[in-house]
């Protein structure tokens, strides 16, 4: 049986380079897939990682795949998530000492 592959964006990660995430030189990304505007891409961020506060036009998702960070003042380990509504307001996001993560979201 054949399967369609139309409308899909499927990252086979050996094959996608890191791209600079952010600002800084402290964080990496593999964006492995991209669809309707919504892009699928595992983080790696170093030691003093921090992202900038920010409204949320469009909901978000995040799973911590490995490392701690920490987000709305909250820790978030190993198997944790978090998914952020539109409109919610991003004021804390932090990685001490390493953390890699799966984050769903629009730009």
């Amino acid at each position: 049986m054949q399967h369609s592959l139309n409308g899909w964006d499927i990252g086979r990660f050996d094959t996608i380079d890191w791209i600079p995430w952010d600002t800084g030189d402290k964080a990496r990304a593999k964006v492995l897939g991209i669809a309707d505007g919504f892009h699928v891409a595992l983080i790696e961020a170093g030691a003093d990682y921090r992202g900038g506060a920010h409204e949320h036009d469009f909901p978000e998702f995040l799973y911590v795949v490995d490392g701690a960070l920490h987000t709305q003042g909250q820790e978030l380990t190993a198997g944790d998530a978090y998914a952020a509504s539109r409109g919610s307001t991003h004021t804390d996001f932090a990685v001490d000492s390493g953390a890699t993560y799966l984050l769903i979201f629009r730009l």
